[in-house]
């Protein structure tokens, strides 16, 4: 930690190496200029710079374009239509995507704008190219700035609100932490401002329909979402092996305050993101094809490494990139199951082949790997 001694923050936090942070557009537009709180802005800029310093990799989920556009198109205050919310996202995601560049180029980051509708989260190709192009932007330093498209997505096809927009961000990329960022430091017994009684709870382990009672639903004209997306938002990064925190983000620096042990809310996952995942692909995924390896590439998977083409004998199904497909031994027996790259046509035009001669053979460079170890559950031995 640069700002903090890493003493004060939970293990959580102080482990997690790959963050998610949501930003709320009420807390990054002024509501009555309808401006972008600069000082604000500037201020979690710098914490997401002592991040990275301190060997984080970072992706912001960050709302903010409808309640800028509509300032800049004169639209009224109050709930906007479908077509005028899409207009004024137009308008605002420019002005948004150009005040975290500049931001963060201050500080010696890139910002790359990553838009996502509901397909990117939920269908499993799209799901692997999204994934992909934010892992290549981390991996080159690169701070990813994501935000629904809100100016494509409908009523029927889109999250609704950033917290659980973040939550499948964070579910996607195998994040260690979520951190919300709200209008208030947690999660109450009830809410706060209408009764004297209500406590903060400091961590919570498994989303009851107790915790769900206590969370009410009070937004905001720039803010959709209220404790009860949070909570949602929570029950789906447990779910994924995430850790997630709802801490106050009306301070200045409010990143560095959580290293500091501000007051927050911990909603703790009972498992890793790699674990999840893997937990997923093993028991959750309906299996699309099957590939049989020789004995040199089970040797290779039983130490930890990736499916090649060069060690695949066989390939059975119609499949898909990204269907799960079992892994069989040269026994034939069940050793595993993953996430596919390449379609079956294309898998079979490639199996037993080097991965350098990928390229020539389908025409277009591809994966090395025709199942990456990150995509890939192996049976027990």
């Amino acid at each position: 930690m640069t700002t903090a001694d890493a003493s004060t923050a939970r293990p959580e936090w102080r482990n997690a190496k790959r963050v998610v942070v949501k930003i709320g557009s009420a807390l990054l537009v002024d509501r009555v200029s309808g401006r972008l709180r600069a000082t604000w802005l500037n201020s979690i800029a710098d914490d997401v710079a002592d991040l990275v310093a301190d060997g984080r990799e970072v992706v912001l989920v960050s709302s903010g374009a409808i309640a800028l556009g509509r300032h800049v198109m004169g639209l009224a205050k109050g709930a906007l239509e479908l077509e005028q919310s899409q207009a004024a996202a137009a308008v605002g995601q420019i002005s948004l995507a150009s005040a975290w560049q500049d931001v963060l180029r201050t500080r010696g980051l890139t910002a790359a704008q990553v838009l996502l509708t509901l397909g990117d989260t939920e269908e499993r190709r799209r799901y692997l190219n999204a994934r992909r192009t934010m892992d290549t932007l981390l991996a080159h330093r690169v701070i990813p700035v994501v935000n629904e498209n809100d100016t494509v997505a409908t009523t029927e096809i889109r999250y609704g609100d950033n917290d659980r927009l973040s939550a499948r961000v964070a579910s996607m990329m195998s994040a260690d932490c979520l951190v919300l960022l709200s209008d208030i430091d947690g999660l109450y017994t009830a809410p706060p401002a209408a009764d004297p009684n209500a406590r903060r709870l400091d961590v919570v382990t498994a989303v009851t329909p107790e915790i769900e009672a206590m969370a009410g639903d009070a937004g905001s004209e720039l803010s959709k979402g209220g404790m009860v997306t949070k909570v949602a938002a929570a029950r789906i990064a447990m779910g994924s092996g995430c850790h997630m925190v709802i801490t106050s983000g009306k301070v200045l620096h409010p990143l560095m305050a959580i290293s500091a042990g501000a007051p927050c809310t911990w909603f703790l996952a009972p498992s890793d993101p790699v674990t999840a995942r893997k937990r997923w692909i093993a028991g959750n995924l309906e299996p699309r094809g099957t590939v049989e390896i020789d004995a040199g590439a089970e040797k290779a998977l039983a130490s930890g490494k990736s499916l090649l083409p060069a060690g695949v004998r066989r390939v059975d199904g119609d499949f898909d990139r990204g269907d799960a497909v079992i892994i069989r031994n040269p026994a034939g027996r069940e050793i595993g199951r993953g996430l596919i790259a390449y379609g079956s046509i294309d898998a079979t035009r490639i199996l037993g082949k080097k991965s350098s001669e990928i390229a020539e053979i389908l025409g277009h460079s591809g994966r090395a790997e025709l199942i990456h170890r990150d995509d890939m559950a192996l049976a027990p031995v």
